[in-house]
This record gives C-alpha cells, structure tokens and sequence, in this order.
C-alpha cells in the first residue's frame, strides 16, 4: 500500500509517465478513501510505479443493473522498469484490492493509441465496452476496458 511519504514519488512518476496528471489533494484523498487499492512496487527499496484506484456506484458495463464497480484511474511504471512485469502485478493486486472492498467488476479508461497497454488489459481478461470520443485533453479517443472480478 501506498503511504503518505510515497505521495511526492507517486506524484513524480505520473508527471514523467503520463500526460494526464492530477493534484495533491486528488492523490491524498484516494490514499485516504481507497488505501488498500492505493498501491506501489518498488525495486531495490525504490518506488518505481502505482496503481491508483476506487470503487464506485454505477449502471454495470455488462448487463443492465446497478453494481459497484473498480475503477483503475491511473497506473504508470517508470520507464527503465517497463517490461518486467511490474504493471502486471500492480493489476492484479490493485483488482484484488476492489475486491475487497466489494466491487463486482473493474473498469479503466485508456488511450486508444496505447497498444502496450492495452496489449496488458487484454492479458488480464478486459474487453473493449465503449469508446469515448475526445475524453483526453488533446483530443484523443479512450476506450473504456472492463472485465468481471
């Protein structure tokens, strides 16, 4: 689990990672909110990557009912750790995590020009449920991926 010391490494590793980034306040309230599902791997003692996630209340991306679903906001490996099977793991504790705390099924919004990400959502059994036109900031395309847990 991610602890309030690793905030400014986690906040780091999105900045050098990822064109979305958010602010403090939105990583501290999941630590505080999501702690269990709130994680980070680290190599040789050394925060290297997270994965950042909730549980909501919504209409089930598979058949038509209310369910509480996961939802992955945000998960980034630093570079030179990418291709060790870090991010792997990093799903698959972070869907055990929704798990627990309830969650029925797990979601994610990703870049439709990300194939090596979605190339490790299709490893771990997502499917492609819809496609948001225009939901980044630069006008790129998302797919939403979704599977059962």
């Amino acid at each position: 689990m991610v602890e309030l010391k690793d905030i400014p490494v986690v906040m780091d590793i999105n900045l050098k990672c990822l064109p979305e980034n958010y602010t403090q306040s939105f990583f501290i309230q999941h630590y505080k909110k999501f702690p269990k599902a709130f994680l980070v791997a680290e190599v040789e003692g050394r925060v290297v990557g997270y994965i950042m996630c909730r549980v909501e209340h919504g209409i089930s991306n598979f058949k038509f009912t209310l369910t509480k679903k996961g939802h992955v906001i945000s998960i980034a490996v630093l570079p030179e750790y990418r291709r060790m099977g870090i991010g792997y793991n990093l799903m698959v504790k972070g869907m055990e995590a929704l798990k627990e705390y309830g969650a029925t099924e797990v979601y994610l919004e990703v870049r439709v020009s990300n194939y090596p990400a979605i190339h490790l959502y299709e490893k771990l059994n997502y499917v492609i449920v819809n496609r948001i036109h225009g939901y980044y900031a630069d006008g790129e395309d998302a797919y939403v991926m979704a599977r059962p847990l």
